[in-house]
């Protein structure tokens, strides 16, 4: 069972990030915390899938194979 003095969120302990809570919680009250709370979650949902996305149309563009071009024969250069 993880407990909140092992959990070390960017370097935060559990002291700083009750702080946080509750300066979260007398900026917005309690009926907005669930809604920001949504709204960020589906934002690292979005971004996430987008950056998924990019790497994978990445990938087929930076290994390219090339093909090679065979000169155009003509009467001339024969």
């Amino acid at each position: 069972m993880t407990t909140l003095t092992t959990i070390g969120i960017m370097g935060l302990g559990p002291t700083e990030l009750i702080v946080i809570l509750v300066i979260l919680l007398v900026l917005f009250g309690g009926s907005k915390l669930p809604q920001l709370a949504k709204g960020l979650g589906q934002s690292i949902k979005e971004f996430k899938k987008s950056s998924k996305e990019d790497d994978q149309e990445a990938k087929p563009a930076a290994a390219p194979e090339a093909k090679k071009v065979e000169p155009i024969k003509t009467p001339a250069s024969n």
